[in-house]
């Protein structure tokens, strides 16, 4: 329009390109519009977020913060602002098998079968076990997790893969955490690691009958994808981004991540990018979340 205002008013312009004159006078001024403005606001609170994060969050994650925050801005344009930024969300490592089968110890039915949405809490828990490297050798991470809301509501971290220091401490952890009501039924699901088919952990969950223990079948990695997605979380999100001096400061660190990042901010996908609380909250009211006033809400620190 400026190389061509020798040629045509630029009323008429304007008119041709549905542009207000006034936004057009602006840009010769240099004065951004509210529309610049917004952007550079929403791209600051999207780096805020994503280095609040620690790199953890990706665009879906993201554009749900601001929606909770009363700022409007859709997932595209969340990435591409993210892309402008070069800021990249860290990228879930493999991970090896830690707990191994015998065929000393019967494997319990597979009772799950990959159905990992529950109606209700208590309805099925999963769990697993993973070494971490610290440099006074191995620890070994035991989390329980309940399907319902994703919770990790017990966890243990030892020196020895004793089900005792493993299997049955995050158990135990879990169920002071979470018990079982009157009348609940319980599956507590796991692969066929030595930790949950020995006599000590099975003879402990029979022991109780509102629990029915299941196994994931051998070899299949998918029958317990929840727990192995957990931990390839934790993993990329906070283990291969430190380096533990010690099992104490190891065990320091996850906890800080567990109960205050995890089970507490963190917005996750199968709840539909809803932290726990949030969650919570939507099934007591079965309604969308209005958290807090527009602007007032802060994920953390700035």
């Amino acid at each position: 329009m400026r190389e061509n205002t020798g040629k045509f008013s630029v009323g008429k312009m304007c008119k041709v390109f549905s542009v207000d004159p006034s936004c057009y006078y602006k840009w010769l001024k240099g004065i951004p519009t509210s529309r610049a403005f917004r952007r550079v606001f929403i791209a600051s609170e999207i780096s805020r977020i994503f280095h609040w994060s620690n790199g953890t969050y990706g665009s879906p994650r993201i554009s749900k913060e601001l929606s909770s925050m009363g700022i409007r801005a859709c997932r595209s344009l969340v990435g591409k602002i993210m892309a402008e930024q070069q800021l990249r969300k860290v990228s879930k490592p493999k991970t090896r098998r830690t707990t191994v089968s015998s065929p000393k110890y019967p494997a319990a039915e597979n009772r799950l079968n990959q159905n990992f949405k529950a109606a209700r809490q208590n309805e099925a828990w999963v769990s697993d076990i993973t070494h971490i490297r610290t440099a006074e050798g191995w620890a070994y991470l035991t989390a329980v997790m309940d399907l319902f809301d994703r919770k990790v509501i017990g966890w243990s971290l030892s020196s020895t893969m004793k089900p005792a220091d493993t299997s049955i401490a995050a158990f135990e952890k879990a169920r002071s955490n979470r018990p079982l009501e009157e009348g609940q039924r319980l599956i507590f699901h796991s692969d066929r690691g030595i930790q949950y088919a020995c006599r000590e952990f099975a003879g402990m969950l029979a022991k109780n009958g509102q629990i029915c223990q299941s196994m994931s079948g051998k070899g299949c990695c998918y029958d317990n994808a929840v727990a192995e997605s957990f931990f390839r979380t934790l993993k990329s999100e906070l283990v291969h981004r430190s380096n533990f001096a010690t099992r104490r400061q190891a065990e320091e660190s996850i906890f800080e991540y567990i109960e205050n990042f995890y089970n507490a901010k963190r917005r996750h996908s199968a709840l539909g990018n809803l932290t726990m609380e949030e969650f919570k909250n939507w099934g007591s009211t079965r309604m969308p979340i209005n958290l807090t006033p527009a602007g007032q809400f802060r994920p953390g620190p700035k």
